[in-house]
């Protein structure tokens, strides 16, 4: 047929690889100790301790919780692993760290769960943007366990990717 649009982007053998599907919806919050210590310098154990038996953790349920210290203070290591300890059979992810340090341990779970070998000898395309707040971890980490395997690798979408890697041909 004349004229026919062809798609030549679904002929080729590129595989799409989207990092938005392995984004988790689940809601994310962060607890910062500094609204805990007397003048934000200094944790009090007893007041503390007061606060953690008192506080309703239900309220963290299946969410993915973030704990850390936005100020320099002196906070035990204890501090941080009682919190823990209140949040464990609540919270659905928990890390030390802010909310960058919980999107990196999010899709750190989410890749170990992929299937490498698929990916064996492909032209690999990682998606850019999107509607999910992707990490440039995930492209990082997606990169580093993918480039040992494929064939090629290219950032962006078919009409205009950015070639990452390419394997050397055998001689």
């Amino acid at each position: 047929m004349e004229g026919e649009i062809v798609n030549k982007v679904a002929q080729s053998a590129l595989v799409n690889f989207d990092l938005e599907q392995y984004y988790d919806q689940s809601p994310r919050v962060q607890i910062d100790i500094k609204d805990q210590l007397y003048n934000e310098l200094v944790l009090r154990e007893k007041d503390f301790r007061a606060f953690v038996k008192a506080h309703d953790w239900s309220s963290y349920n299946n969410k993915n919780v973030a704990v850390y210290c936005s100020v320099d203070a002196i906070v035990p290591t204890w501090a941080f692993m009682l919190l823990s300890s209140a949040l464990e059979p609540f919270a659905k992810n928990l890390v030390f760290g802010d909310l960058s340090h919980l999107e990196n341990h999010l899709f750190q779970q989410a890749l170990t769960k992929i299937k490498l070998e698929d990916y064996k000898d492909q032209k690999v395309i990682i998606k850019g943007c999107g509607k999910f707040p992707v990490p440039e971890y995930a492209y990082v980490e997606i990169t580093r366990l993918l480039r040992p395997l494929v064939s090629s690798l290219m950032y962006g979408e078919a009409c205009s990717a950015v070639p990452i890697y390419k394997k050397p041909k055998s001689k």
